[in-house]
């Protein structure tokens, strides 16, 4: 009885060093993603439906002690249906997105589960508006703007899976109170 009391201690605290990753652990690869994406504005300015847009970039990963750092790098094109006095237009969107995340794996070996979360910066590069003139005006959209990222994703050996809300925390527009939302689905490969 004392040997399997022992047997079975041992196997525990096996398991929670595995878990801890008590070595630092890094990871570099490739990422694509699809993006679910409406545009909110407060007030009556436009209602919007929610389009398809992409992803493709890179990311690392920096771990030690079960926590790590994720930094990305990835080309985004969002885009919206927009609805504004029974006209409708679709808005496009295209930017270079950074997010930084910070979060934990829970898995042993190479299969495992993440929680992640955190801030993600957003720099325009184009954008257009079809079909609505009000919208139109890109001189009144910023150049950057701010959100907050957090989901859940797996690991596989080198192969990620990731589902992600990203929530935008800034207006996009000088005069109009319009913040993205976005729901994202992506895969990504780990070269290191």
């Amino acid at each position: 009885m004392k040997k399997s009391i022992l047997t079975l201690i041992c196997l525990i605290a096996a398991i929670g060093i595995s878990q801890a990753q008590l070595f630092p652990s890094f990871k570099v690869g490739l990422k694509g993603a699809l993006g679910f994406s409406s545009l909110r504005s407060e007030g009556s300015f436009f209602n919007s439906d929610t389009k398809t847009g992409f992803q493709l970039g890179a990311w690392g990963r920096v771990g030690i002690a079960g926590f790590h750092v994720q930094p990305e790098l990835y080309y985004a094109s969002k885009k919206a249906g927009i609805t504004k006095d029974g006209d409708e237009g679709d808005a496009t969107f295209k930017s270079m997105d950074m997010p930084i995340l910070l979060g934990t794996r829970i898995g042993i070996g190479p299969i495992g589960a993440r929680i992640q979360a955190g801030p993600v910066f957003s720099f325009a590069q184009d954008g257009k508006v079809v079909n609505l003139s009000e919208a139109t005006n890109w001189g009144a959209y910023k150049k950057n703007s701010t959100g907050i990222i957090g989901g859940i994703g797996a690991d596989i050996s080198s192969f990620t899976v990731d589902l992600r809300y990203e929530h935008g925390l800034t207006n996009l527009n000088e005069t109009g109170n319009q913040k993205i939302r976005m729901w994202t689905i992506g895969v990504g490969y780990s070269f290191l």
